[in-house]
């Protein structure tokens, strides 16, 4: 199989990620923080080790408590916004007002149209051009004196767009007086683009562990700055700390209750390694080569248009095209079945982005390439989709 989906999740895992699972469960399997044994402290150990290399990733090295593991992307969004929101209404002030746009993938949108429907938020939803970026200026001027969060997109899922969040978040901060919280869902470029939450006026950064940081699925993470209080999403056990009736005040476990997934964040500290030693910007290199090569490939086949920017600036490795005269489904079922060649198709999660672009409700093909992908198997896709387009 050529695997095309390392949007969704990155495939193959680095050799040494397995191994760092394999070797925490069979020798270190304690429950990190809940006892004195040497097992529970090597356990923490992993986890802290974990803790303070993606503080550092990202550009909070020297606050790695506040770096909160989450089951996945999916929750340290809902704990950013639903966490923030709450926090501001326990505040007063009248109903809280956030800022989104057409871009985000339902991770964003259901919960915020969650929010919206209880009469609990108002939301703005801002547009972007028809190639997939935001404007600066529309994200300012859709600001209000009530609104305390905007939650954008690093770079679309559906298009691969990046898009330019230190200039989004250095406008928030200014025009609002620091008063609104910039949330950023960096699924699609953490491991891949630089990050840096300070430079970058971000107060909240969710991600994912098990797509380019090259960890096991079931793990991810929320960054919550110094100057944000975010209200639990969940309660329970922090270990440590057992004697307060609520959960406590600092970080992480304010936002950690319960068990860790240990074994993901093994593997997720031996992605780290991974991108370290290989470094983050020979990946992207390497991924924006192939992703090159697919978008040169598919402008010389008729019938095949590509959707988003036709040029590779500005974008990570993903690229969103139809096969004229076929539905994506279909397109990817051919793929798979004739060609063993595994994409994505459909709405991926953000139909919002499909309204704009006209695709809604069939969606599009996806295809998506990492770090362990060939010009081979570039190229061999391109093949596939011009016999495909030559049938129609």
């Amino acid at each position: 199989m050529i695997y095309l989906d390392n949007a969704a999740t990155t495939f193959p895992k680095p050799p040494a990620v397995h191994d760092a699972a394999t070797t925490f469960i069979r020798t270190l399997g304690a429950n990190p923080g809940r006892g004195s044994h040497r097992m529970a402290a090597s356990a923490s150990q992993v986890v802290e080790s974990a803790r303070l290399t993606l503080a550092r990733f990202i550009g909070a090295g020297t606050t790695p408590e506040r770096v909160v593991f989450a089951h996945n992307c999916t929750d340290a969004l809902n704990m950013a916004i639903k966490g923030a929101v709450h926090a501001r209404r326990a505040s007063g002030g009248g109903t809280p007002h956030v800022v989104t746009s057409v871009l985000e993938h339902n991770s964003v949108s259901r919960p915020l149209e969650q929010l919206a429907a209880d009469g609990v938020i108002t939301l703005t939803r801002i547009g972007s051009s028809g190639d997939g970026y935001l404007a600066v200026d529309d994200v300012v001027a859709a600001l209000r004196k009530e609104t305390c969060l905007v939650a954008l997109t690093h770079a679309s899922n559906v298009l691969g767009t990046v898009q330019p969040v230190a200039e989004i978040g250095a406008a928030i901060r200014e025009r609002t007086d620091g008063h609104a919280w910039f949330l950023v869902d960096a699924a699609q470029t953490i491991g891949v683009e630089p990050i840096d939450v300070a430079a970058a006026h971000i107060d909240l950064l969710a991600f994912p562990g098990h797509k380019a940081l090259f960890g096991y699925p079931g793990t991810g993470g929320l960054y919550v700055a110094p100057r944000v209080a975010l209200q639990p999403w969940r309660e329970g056990g922090t270990g440590g700390d057992s004697k307060h009736p609520v959960q406590p005040d600092e970080y992480p476990h304010r936002l950690e209750g319960g068990t860790h997934n240990t074994v993901g964040i093994a593997s997720l500290g031996a992605g780290l390694a991974f991108i370290s030693e290989t470094t983050r910007e020979a990946i992207a290199r390497h991924e924006a080569a192939l992703a090159a090569r697919l978008v040169d490939g598919l402008s010389q086949i008729r019938n095949v248009p590509i959707r988003g920017p036709r040029g590779t600036g500005g974008r990570v490795a993903t690229i969103a095209f139809d096969v004229q005269g076929f539905g994506s489904q279909d397109v990817a079922a051919i793929l798979d079945s004739s060609f063993d060649i595994a994409v994505r198709a459909g709405l991926q999660c953000s139909p919002y982005c499909h309204q704009m672009l006209g695709t809604h409700p069939d969606g599009l093909v996806r295809a998506s390439v990492g770090y362990f992908n060939t010009d081979a198997e570039v190229d061999a896709l391109l093949g596939a989709l011009d016999q495909i387009a030559s049938a129609a």
